[in-house]
């Protein structure tokens, strides 16, 4: 995990609140457990806001403004924070993911990583020219070693039927990666539906995204995009990429169907 001492404020607006909101607290004279009870919240929360391990919600950021009367300084820079891009989207998302205990996770084009075979994984790495494909497939079975922990993640995944139509690495590649799907869907901790096309448009049509929820019940949204995807923490938006979840489940089959079209496509694909 992050400490104080790996922050990069002149890269990451969020390091920079970081790192300010430890110096105002100094300026102030008051220590994690002072600002702790300021805020509601424990000591740790406190010390996970300073190292960049968690983000400051705007409550807080209006808070710390209120009580250290500085004009506005944190809930200002929150709000850039959370719509600049940051560099280490990526990597924070990969660490939420891995202590997940809930995903959800719509794709209208590939299989999720977590769910993708070599051939598939590959045959992707190379149509977006990216040379290290050992590297990128190392990195991306490891992510999916948290689906046969011991206590793996509840995994609900929304998969448009473009995803299971598309021959991505040629037909035998795909018909194993169908195979893939068919056999993970059975298991007691996921479950995988498909929006056919007779659903028609569909919310989902706007793009991929994941919503992880922590042990503790907090839920932030990884937004996919080319080459580097999108992080959102704020609640009010993580409740609206809730919402639309459920919009697109609403279009989509049930478990037995699905997997149905999905041995439909495999028998098509001889």
């Amino acid at each position: 995990m992050p400490s104080a001492h790996d922050l990069d404020p002149d890269s990451s607006l969020w390091h920079e609140l970081a790192v300010d909101l430890r110096v105002w607290r100094l300026l102030r004279n008051m220590s994690q457990a002072e600002a702790a009870d300021a805020l509601g919240v424990n000591h740790s929360t406190v010390s996970n806001y300073e190292s960049g391990r968690s983000k400051v919600p705007e409550k807080h950021a209006e808070t710390l403004d209120r009580i250290w009367r500085t004009g506005g300084h944190f809930v200002r820079l929150r709000r850039r924070a959370e719509s600049t891009h940051d560099p280490d989207w990526l990597r924070q998302g990969t660490e939420y993911e891995a202590n997940s205990a809930v995903i959800r996770q719509y794709d209208g084009l590939l299989v999720p990583g977590l769910l993708q075979i070599e051939d598939y994984a590959r045959a992707g790495f190379t149509s977006a020219g990216l040379a290290d494909g050992d590297w990128f497939w190392d990195e991306r079975l490891a992510r999916q070693a948290i689906l046969t922990r011991e206590e793996p993640p509840q995994l609900y995944v929304l998969l448009d039927q473009a995803v299971i139509t598309r021959h991505s690495g040629g037909r035998d590649a795909m018909r194993n990666q169908l195979a893939r799907l068919l056999e993970v869907s059975k298991w007691p901790h996921v479950v995988l539906r498909i929006i056919p096309w007779e659903a028609g448009a569909h919310m989902g049509q706007d793009g991929a995204f994941k919503i992880m929820t922590s042990v503790q019940g907090t839920d932030v949204v990884y937004v996919e995009a080319a080459q580097e995807g999108r992080l959102i923490t704020d609640p009010a938006k993580v409740r609206g990429f809730g919402l639309r979840w459920e919009r697109i489940g609403a279009r989509a089959l049930g478990e037995a169907p699905s997997r149905g079209l999905i041995t439909d496509q495999m028998e098509a694909m001889k």
